[in-house]
């Protein structure tokens, strides 16, 4: 498969931008959707407080299904499983659950509680994935394993190390996939077991797992496949067809890249980059995997699908109007990264009008001359309100692609940042 990872820690699409993206994606040559629901998943009962306000319904999450299934992608769910929870242990409810109680990264896995919860999520959301047959859970970046008290002392008695106090719980967790959903293959991060020896995957007998090398920085990944033990449970003496314990052969069969789309670099973090600013680097990677390599025939592929007449990869720049799903908030996005810090900045410091008999010193006692304000003003005020009038027209297209804590963050971290300086000397000014 070449999947498209879409992490939903942050920036969330609406689903029906997702229905225009997905014809694309598939045109684009991916044949899977690698989704990381994170917070945006519709848990019920206990677990409805990892929700966000704005997280997907269980009609959309069907909706995403059908529309995946209409473009022949299948639909892979990420639940991540050891590393990365902090929208999980950020609740109080869940804190005896760290790993170090005062990190919200990872799961500590000694306490019984934790494999318990962890079922309870899969299974809520294998439940409404009926249609795949694949589970990914993820399993990279366990931060801080091994510092907390409890595996600290499991290490002593036991003689272990961390290596073997990851591999317990992953096998505990896919052991479970295995016995509760039959036909369910399982997909896994590589970072972690990369810190450890062969010898020691070899001893625990194991069964085998599709496992994906995600590289930071790089869309494209290469996937290898590497054995773990213990996904078939040591009673059952052959794998079962189609199990978690199988490698299944046979053409696609197999993930052969994961294109990345991250939204956030983990909970807490700032948003990444939007997903129609990603989509251009996002179908360079795709067309690439396709080829085997960007040629130009693929890149004159890349240029008709998205609308575009060149592209300088070297300056991360695409010339035309762009005709894809979110090509606006792209062309806007670039006009934001451009211009707007500088041409506010230029205007704040480089005019000695303002510097001069404009100063916040001035602003603050209310104190001016008429005459030195008036050689600045009609400057000042003309881009205050084209910038105003292009941040209208920007958030408008947002809304219709994000949800309203992702418009209002981006806009806090990429706007506000610079405009509300330049609202703030028209506000004095006026």
């Amino acid at each position: 498969m070449r999947l498209v990872h879409l992490d939903l820690k942050g920036a969330a699409p609406r689903v029906s931008y997702l229905e225009e993206v997905f014809p694309l994606l598939s045109q684009l040559g991916a044949n899977g959707i690698l989704i990381e629901y994170e917070d945006m998943f519709p848990f019920k009962g206990e677990l409805e407080i990892l929700k966000s306000p704005y997280a997907y319904s269980e009609e959309d999450v069907e909706r995403i299904q059908q529309l995946a299934e209409l473009h022949k992608l299948e639909v892979v769910p990420l639940v991540q499983t050891f590393g990365h929870v902090e929208f999980i242990l950020k609740h109080e409810k869940y804190q005896h659950l760290r790993e170090v109680e005062r990190f919200p990264n990872s799961f500590n896995p000694h306490v019984p509680d934790t494999l318990a919860l962890l079922k309870s999520i899969l299974s809520q959301v294998i439940e409404k994935h009926r249609r795949s047959t694949w589970i990914h859970i993820g399993a990279d970046e366990v931060f801080h394993l091994g510092e907390g008290m409890d595996s600290k002392n499991w290490m002593s008695r036991n003689k272990g190390d961390t290596g073997t106090i990851y591999l317990k719980h992953i096998k505990e967790v896919l052991g479970f996939i295995a016995t509760q959903y039959w036909g369910l293959r399982a997909l896994m991060w590589d970072d972690m077991l990369r810190k450890i020896s062969v010898g020691a995957l070899r001893g625990e007998s194991m069964g085998t797992v599709a496992v994906v090398a995600p590289e930071p920085g790089v869309s494209a990944a290469p996937t290898c496949m590497a054995t773990l033990a213990g996904v078939v449970p040591s009673a059952r003496q052959e794998p079962m067809p189609g199990s978690v314990g199988t490698r299944v052969s046979g053409e696609h069969e197999e993930p052969q890249a994961s294109s990345c789309r991250w939204h956030g670099y983990d909970h807490y973090s700032v948003l990444c980059e939007l997903l129609p600013v990603g989509i251009p680097s996002l179908a360079i990677c795709l067309q690439t995997l396709v080829n085997g390599g960007f040629t130009e025939e693929t890149k004159r592929k890349v240029l008709d699908t998205l609308g575009f007449q060149s592209m300088q990869l070297e300056q991360s720049t695409c010339e035309g109007r762009g005709a894809f799903p979110g090509a606006e908030i792209y062309h806007m996005v670039e006009q934001v990264n451009g211009h707007l810090k500088e041409s506010i900045l230029k205007a704040l410091e480089e005019e000695s009008a303002i510097k001069g008999w404009f100063s916040p010193y001035h602003r603050k006692r209310q104190f001016g001359n008429p005459r030195n304000m008036e050689s600045f003003g009609s400057k000042v005020l003309k881009l205050h309100e084209d910038w105003e009038s292009f941040v209208r027209n920007l958030r408008a297209h947002l809304e219709r692609v994000y949800f309203p804590d992702t418009v209002e963050e981006w806009m806090e971290e990429n706007v506000n940042l610079y405009l509300d300086q330049l609202r703030g000397l028209v506000r004095d000014y006026r």
